[in-house]
């Protein structure tokens, strides 16, 4: 496989964020307008055509991670992270904030919604746990995630009824959102049911993650198995969500990579990292196959979408 390479510049903005912007999102149903947050501790509201923040929200403490639902039709909520426990709901048609979810015990590090369910969220916190909450719901929260899946035998005091034994900091749903993929600084990524909230016990090894914020890794759409490519330190680890095998490590960015961002149309990785680089990653493409072949004489790799563990190839690596 190769990569392409953009440059970030750096442009003075009069709604610019102040400090690290950790998360952006274009604005599901259009791209008239898309969201950021930063650890400046807002969250902002732009609008595409003129490039100005429309709305922000502010929160007391640095905002580490913010979603909004890509299925969603009867709400217009924005699930916001930060450095309180409590995870923040801010409704875009108001332009106020709606509701909080009270629950974990520390600081709220990764949120995603249900790509299948509306009104179902996850959160991820420095508490070590995940929770799964319908916003609907007045007490909130439907589960909490156990890696033991309930064997008290297994679990120490400080593990019991938790999805890590470290920092929960990242979530990803897979497209189908049937199951969710969780990190953690305990160096583990676990694999779960998203609706029984069982540990699927898929191993993946050791995951390196030292991150203190979110991390920001994500799951193909599409791909013949799925792959989930996770940032570590300058590179990006590419395993296969439902074995936990580790595929390759793709190397082209120089200093830590700081986000991973699937396009299924495309079938294309897009990474931004610390060296001010954005890069898309493209899948290797196969020889074409001659119009005279049968289908019996073509090489296994002809008879496989064009697609399939190309991701595995490490020989054009960026």
């Amino acid at each position: 496989m190769h990569c392409v390479f953009w440059h970030a510049k750096r442009r003075s903005h009069p709604d610019v964020h102040k400090f690290s912007v950790e998360t952006v999102q274009w604005y599901p149903h259009d791209t008239g307008m898309f969201t950021s947050s930063s650890f400046d501790k807002t969250l902002k509201i732009w609008d595409t055509n003129t490039l100005k923040s429309a709305d922000a929200f502010h929160f007391k403490g640095t905002v580490y991670s913010h979603h909004m639902s890509p299925v969603a039709t009867n709400h217009c909520l924005v699930a916001v992270g930060t450095k309180s426990p409590k995870v923040q709901l801010c409704d875009l048609k108001s332009g106020s904030f709606s509701h909080i979810l009270q629950g974990h015990r520390q600081e709220v590090l990764a949120v995603a919604w249900s790509p299948r369910h509306e009104y179902v969220l996850a959160t991820g916190s420095a508490d070590g746990r995940v929770k799964l909450w319908d916003v609907r719901r007045a007490s909130g929260c439907l589960s909490t995630l156990d890696q033991h899946n309930g064997e008290k035998s297994k679990a120490s005091s400080e593990a019991a009824n938790s999805a890590h034994t470290g920092r929960v900091n990242g979530l990803c749903y897979t497209n189908d959102g049937l199951h969710l993929l969780t990190t953690g600084t305990d160096d583990r990524m676990r694999l779960w049911n998203s609706f029984t909230g069982e540990n699927t016990l898929v191993n993946y090894g050791k995951v390196c993650n030292e991150s203190r914020k979110g991390l920001k890794f994500t799951i193909s759409c599409g791909c013949d198995p799925e792959f989930a490519f996770v940032p570590y330190d300058s590179t990006i680890a590419v395993y296969t969500v439902f074995t936990g095998e580790l595929i390759t490590m793709l190397r082209g960015h120089y200093t830590a990579v700081n986000c991973c961002v699937f396009q299924p149309n495309f079938q294309e990785l897009y990474s931004g990292s610390r060296d001010c680089n954005i890069l898309a990653w493209i899948p290797a493409l196969r020889e074409p196959v001659p119009d005279d072949a049968s289908e019996k004489s073509l090489p296994q790799q002809h008879l496989n979408p064009a697609y399939e563990d190309a991701w595995s190839s490490s020989d054009d690596e960026g």
